[in-house]
């Protein structure tokens, strides 16, 4: 396993397993798969609802907590600094830790400074042992950054071959703030996985598209966290870390950013009305 190294000298392993979108009574049994496959950086989040699953797998593998990266994420619905609080004792519970070694603000909306202040506090108590961010644009995480006390440690956003975030990781390192990359594999959009000079540079490495995919996210020093429910899926996107692309690879890859998102836009205001109707 590699590593990449935070703002505050905790060491993160550069890929983990996320649990997005996976059933809470499938996560236990998934994340023991992962357990058992290699990984040691397991990603939730209080909207998935599947944190008891992570906590009860972890508890079960076996597998020394000091061994085990843990992130999950405060959700909108709990932002301000008495609502995030109390919804991190809760994300505790539920993973039956008395840390979190990742906690970061899901999405850029409600209010996330009071959010950040329970988080600061947290990790002045030794709750979280690094924090961060989630989905903000450059200049939400320019503006958080210059008032908090304790900068972000990651910021977490969209990444993958078709939007590679060159601009805001950019930005990431003036602030000092480690990428990390949801949706590492486009969810299969734009045809992902049928893409051509994927499968063209896979045949000369004999890896999948999803593989040359990873390594190229890992050779630029950004954190992927890739799902699958499937342990055979698991193991191969574990399979990253005994080749290299070369400068030519990494190159002709890089011409497939477009520096947009196949998703939504947090700026555009339909996507952030969508977010506030889930306040109302």
């Amino acid at each position: 396993m590699e590593y990449v190294t935070l703002n505050n000298g905790v060491q993160m392993p550069i890929l983990g397993y996320g649990v997005y979108q996976v059933d809470a009574e499938a996560c236990e049994k998934c994340v023991l798969d992962a357990l058992s496959v290699g990984y040691r950086s397991i990603d939730t989040a209080q909207a998935y609802g599947n944190e008891e699953g992570v906590g009860n797998a972890i508890e079960k593998s076996g597998i020394p907590r000091s061994d085990i990266f843990i992130t999950t994420k405060i959700w909108i619905t709990n932002a301000g600094y008495d609502k995030a609080k109390k919804s991190i004792a809760e994300s505790l519970d539920k993973l039956k830790t008395n840390y979190i070694d990742l906690l970061l603000i899901h999405q850029p909306f409600n209010d996330y400074y009071g959010t950040y202040r329970a988080m600061e506090e947290a990790y002045k108590e030794g709750k979280a042992k690094a924090i961060g961010v989630s989905n903000f644009y450059p200049d939400r995480l320019i503006d958080l950054a210059h008032f908090v006390n304790i900068k972000p440690a990651v910021n977490q956003v969209e990444t993958h071959v078709f939007q590679q975030q060159k601009v805001a990781r950019e930005v990431m390192q003036k602030t000092n703030t480690q990428i990390m990359s949801w949706g590492p594999f486009a969810e299969g959009r734009n045809n992902f996985f049928t893409n051509s000079l994927l499968q063209e540079i896979g045949k000369i490495h004999d890896k999948s598209v999803a593989q040359i995919a990873l390594r190229f996210l890992i050779q630029n020093g950004i954190v992927v966290i890739p799902k699958s429910t499937q342990k055979e899926r698991m193991i191969e996107n574990f399979d990253v870390f005994n080749f290299t692309l070369s400068d030519e690879e990494m190159e002709s890859i890089s011409a497939l950013d477009t520096g947009a998102s196949l998703f939504f836009s947090h700026q555009d205001p339909k996507t952030v009305e969508r977010y506030m109707s889930i306040l109302d």
